[in-house]
């Protein structure tokens, strides 16, 4: 019987055998240094932008979720429990606005249900992110330890492997709180705001690019993981630390740290800016008011730096040959 040809080069389907001998070998390649799972799916770990191919990563994404949420689901109880709990966690960040409106009128110079519609926007664009990308903030371990190596190994696209993996439907819970949150804030803001149908439309924009950029940042900092494998806290200060920061009125803050997450890290285009159109106020000081309106091209931006930035950490990767 024919040796199985899981592996190859360059084309070249008798290069290589899966039977190589294992050792270093860069991301993408199999065992002996051959590409991974070109001939069972039709993936390598180098295809398309950022790694992957779009229709087939989905597809990935898609059954690796399922699997965990199936596992998930078969003990119901403890999945209410986890639930339950990641509602109650997140929304102690909301309590204590709460308990600071209790002593003042205003932050800032905005009310109450103006900051709250501040966190209900970027809790929501945030949580979809987590929910989604969250498990990337495993990379770091997983290169430490080689069990990347697992996944280059089997015919699907990395990205979708490793941020389906251990998919954690209890994330849900702060999805929800943010939602309900913003909901509450658009009642309050039902007499103080002039809508017109731009701003109505402005806000499941905003929430849609919110998590996009959102994922992007997470992706580049899984990327930098290739590199800087203990960094993972760094990254967490841009995504965990970013969704606090824009919790707030960007009026209680330094004006070059918002103009730092307007031309540097783009977080100001998850909620700030395009709030502030909404809200009827002006731009921050050196923001022109276009801005408000750039969230959908900032995000495809975004898009295109995390995957050139995840394409690029995968070629560099060496495996630990464990």
């Amino acid at each position: 019987m024919a040796e199985p040809t899981a592996y190859r080069t360059d084309g070249d389907p008798d290069a290589c055998r899966a039977h190589d001998a294992p050792g270093p070998y860069p991301a993408g390649d199999g065992a002996g240094g051959c590409r991974a799972g070109d001939e069972a799916g039709g993936y390598r770990a180098d295809d398309g932008p950022g790694g992957y191919r779009a229709g087939g990563g989905l597809r990935a994404y898609r059954m690796v979720a399922a699997m965990w949420i199936r596992s998930t689901m078969a003990y119901r109880a403890s999945f209410a429990l986890t639930l339950v709990t990641s509602f109650c966690v997140t929304f102690f960040d909301f309590v204590v606005i709460l308990l600071m409106f209790g002593q003042v009128r205003g932050l800032g110079g905005f009310s109450f249900a103006e900051v709250a519609f501040l966190y209900g926007t970027t809790g929501t664009a945030f949580g979809i992110a987590d929910l989604t990308m969250g498990s990337l903030q495993r990379m770091g371990r997983r290169i430490r330890d080689g069990s990347l190596d697992v996944f280059l190994l089997r015919p699907a696209p990395l990205l979708a492997q490793v941020a389906a993996d251990k998919f954690a439907v209890r994330r849900f819970g702060r999805v929800l709180q943010g939602l309900l949150v913003l909901v509450w804030s658009l009642v309050l803001l039902r007499g103080e705001v002039a809508w017109s149908w731009g701003k109505v439309l402005m806000v499941p924009g905003m929430v849609a690019c919110g998590a996009v950029i959102f994922m992007a940042v997470m992706v580049l900092g899984a990327s930098a993981l290739f590199w800087l494998q203990d960094a993972a806290e760094v990254t967490n200060s841009f995504t965990y630390g970013g969704n606090t920061l824009l919790q707030y009125p960007p009026t209680v803050f330094a004006q070059d740290l918002v103009k730092g997450v307007v031309y540097v890290v783009p977080l100001a285009f998850v909620n700030w800016l395009p709030a502030l159109y909404v809200l009827g106020r002006p731009a921050p000081a050196g923001v022109p008011s276009w801005a408000a309106f750039a969230a959908p091209p900032v995000a495809l931006v975004c898009c295109g730096a995390a995957a050139l930035a995840w394409r690029a950490g995968v070629r560099s990767y060496r495996s630990t040959g464990s």
